[in-house]
């Protein structure tokens, strides 16, 4: 069978389980009695094991299958939950996510075997955990009956492992029938090879083949335990046939890692009884509720409905065809704007751009949503991050998170991850500080890390933060001076924000030694060009010795933003309008000059103006005024004001990129088609702040 139209859907699934798997250690470190935990683990390793084994992707079974050997013993009482057995754990799981990330790069697992890994599994499985619980002694069991006749076949010296079995009174009245129609009942008991790594794969493949000879009518243990492996190497079924006894033992036997087939006929004595429907169902609930209901209790039926779980209602949609679909939504938007400019003075005509912006307009938004995710999928490894930087650095340090189901765009959720485990990184490293400084300090030994998220306008904010030493502005300001980032004039000029904003400067670090963790001076620099690719923008605010908060700006959506339209000379230019505070008319007098830059006084803040068409070589038009057009924008808390030569208006348009040949063009954030057919550039005010 060919799986390889199966691959996109088992990444993305495994990559769902492992985000799972990562929660869950880390509550089971904190809590490693709930069983609870413990069950969800095994879960997650028996499911992975499962898709690795159907996809072909051997190494990635053998490792979950040594996991689940190891947790099963966990859930039997007989290894306990220690620190090493997490440590070992968690090596399983980075483990696994690496053969994801090699498999989603080149479809194949790798060659690596992750031998060291599994001989700890080993190891830990011979010695019982060393220190775990003891081993349980195992319960006595019975041989097999069916109405006080064991179910052996003759000559056979196989030990079974099952309990008594007995039928309810319809499954007797079913063989009873089927004997009067000339069928025969098989108890049939198959034995798996102790070294099969998917017995329920295994077990799948011969209930297939049960099906093909006859009609099963009971298994033990019951079908959904032989599905969850919950079942030694043996398993019974019962099947209502006309074929004989060598068949089922040829076309069973002839399974791969099948051992032994056990098979007899079923003799019951009895007559048929008329069950109708009505007592059947009831006579099956009652079953089920005696089955499901704790010791000496009973559900209601009522109860049971009610604990029915609800349909999944979500779908997973390929990012192509949601991108396919935001293309043509662009189209539309373009399309109205076309018929806006359109000088028709029909009122019916007016109606209908009105009907069409309505319907463009919904459209946009409910595309959005389908693209929109929750920023907790992001987030949700960071718990981990700071648990192995707290044993690393050897520091007492806690996350606290808030803001989870703020959602973002697709393509920025899949960009921000980097950005912001350098940041969580950083604040681990040189924020938080020592249990001894902290104690030193009058600050308790544990640190915090604060990661937040919330939706401000058309933006999201992520802000991180700790509380630490803060930043120590003379330290900056000294490694800056002795590397010669900046001269001595330069470094008495600075604003403490001035000198805040070296840390972004390329290569610029101020540890004192390179680490794993830091120190190469590839950090903030990078985290600042990533933000800045996706729109969006960082700032910092510290206080010394009470900690630092990195905020991110980032745009809900790339893809349709509003916008002022400005005229520049003969050329249309496009601004966002989250960027944008106010339009300003001012006064050629009011213009003043700090230190040759031109500034205005606007509401007794200093702001400074930028000559656009200078900037981007725009030729000027010859005019006589006495005031300007400025556009005061915001980049964090810095102002500034952009000069224009005239206004056209606020526009909804679609940012289309300008293709590899332009990328470095840091003035420029894209381009737009406009209603009459016009390109318009889109200016990026990060860069030109």
């Amino acid at each position: 069978m060919d799986v390889s139209q199966y691959l996109e859907m088992f990444i993305e699934e495994s990559k769902e389980h492992l985000q799972n798997l990562n929660v869950t250690l880390l509550e089971m470190e904190k809590d490693s009695d709930n069983k609870e935990y413990i069950n969800q683990v095994f879960r997650v390793a028996h499911t992975l094991k499962g898709m690795a084994a159907t996809m072909g992707f051997k190494k990635m079974t053998v490792l979950t299958h040594d996991m689940e050997n190891v947790l099963s013993e966990i859930r039997n009482g007989v290894i306990g939950v220690s620190a090493e057995l997490l440590d070992v754990l968690f090596q399983c799981l980075d483990a696994l996510e690496s053969y994801i990330e090699v498999i989603t790069n080149t479809g194949g697992e790798g060659d690596e075997d992750n031998k060291a890994i599994i001989d700890r599994l080993v190891a830990i499985l011979e010695s019982k955990g060393e220190g775990g619980a003891p081993k349980a002694e195992p319960a006595p069991q019975a041989t097999p009956v069916v109405d006080s006749k064991p179910i052996v076949a003759a000559g056979s010296d196989y030990e079974r492992k099952h309990l008594m079995l007995s039928f309810n009174d319809y499954e007797k009245n079913a063989i009873l029938k089927s004997k009067e129609e000339g069928y025969k009942t098989m108890g049939v008991t198959i034995v798996i090879a102790e070294t099969c790594v998917l017995k329920s794969a295994r077990a799948f493949i011969i209930f297939r083949t049960l099906e093909k000879l006859g009609q099963i009518i009971k298994a033990y243990p019951s079908v959904q335990d032989i599905e969850d492996e919950k079942f030694e190497s043996d398993f019974s079924v019962f099947v209502i046939t006309k074929d004989n006894e060598e068949k089922f033992v040829a076309d069973l036997s002839s399974i791969a890692e099948v051992e032994e087939v056990l098979v007899d006929e079923i003799q019951l004595e009895g007559q048929v009884q008329d069950f109708s429907q009505k007592e059947e169902v009831k006579r099956e609930e009652e079953e089920d509720n005696e089955t499901k209901a704790p010791s000496g209790s009973k559900k209601k039926p009522q109860q049971q409905a009610a604990a029915k779980p609800t349909a999944n209602r979500t779908v997973r949609v390929d990012i192509e065809r949601l991108d396919n679909l935001m293309n043509l939504v662009s189209e539309l938007i373009i399309v109205k704007n076309g018929l806006e400019t359109v000088e028709n003075n029909n009122q019916n005509m007016n109606e209908q751009i009105e009907y069409l912006e309505r319907i463009t307009t919904n459209l946009h938004d409910a595309v959005m949503k389908v693209r929109m995710v929750p920023i907790e999928r992001v987030f949700n490894r960071f718990p981990r991050l700071i648990r192995d930087l707290s044993r690393k650095l050897n520091k007492n340090m806690e996350l606290h998170m808030s803001g989870e189901e703020t959602e973002l765009d697709r393509t920025v959720i899949d960009e921000i991850g980097d950005p912001l485990v350098h940041l969580i990184r950083n604040a681990g490293d040189h924020g938080l500080e020592t249990p001894e400084e902290r104690r030193a300090a009058g600050k308790p030994e544990m640190g915090n890390v604060y990661l937040d998220a919330f939706q401000d306008g058309n933006n999201v904010v992520i802000e991180v933060g700790e509380d630490g030493r803060g930043i120590d502005l003379e330290k900056i300001k000294n490694k800056a001076l002795n590397n010669g980032t900046i001269t001595k004039d330069q470094a008495e000029a600075m604003s403490d924000q001035d000198i805040i904003d070296l840390l972004f400067r390329p290569s610029f670090s101020t540890a004192d030694k390179i680490s794993d963790v830091s120190g190469r001076g590839v950090g903030l620099d990078v985290v600042k060009t990533k933000i800045e690719a996706l729109g969006g923008d960082i700032e910092v605010k510290s206080e010394f010795g009470k900690g630092s908060t990195f905020i991110i700006r980032l745009p809900l959506t790339l893809a349709i933003i509003q916008a002022l339209m400005v005229k520049l000379g003969e050329e249309k230019y496009a601004i966002p309008l989250n960027t944008i505070q106010n339009i300003e008319d001012v006064k050629l007098t009011d213009i003043k000059y700090i230190q040759n830059q031109e500034v205005i006084n606007l509401r007794g803040h200093v702001v400074p103006i930028i000559h656009l068409d200078g900037l981007l070589g725009v030729e000027k038009e010859e005019s006589r005024q006495d005031s300007i057009t400025v556009v005061i924008v915001n980049k964090g808390d810095k102002q500034a004001g952009f000069v224009v030569d005239g206004l056209i208006g606020q526009q909804e348009i679609v940012i289309k990129t300008l293709g590899k040949y332009l990328t470095n063009n840091k003035l420029i954030a894209g381009a737009t088609i406009l209603g009459d057919g016009e390109v318009a550039l889109i200016l990026d005010v990060n860069s030109l702040v």
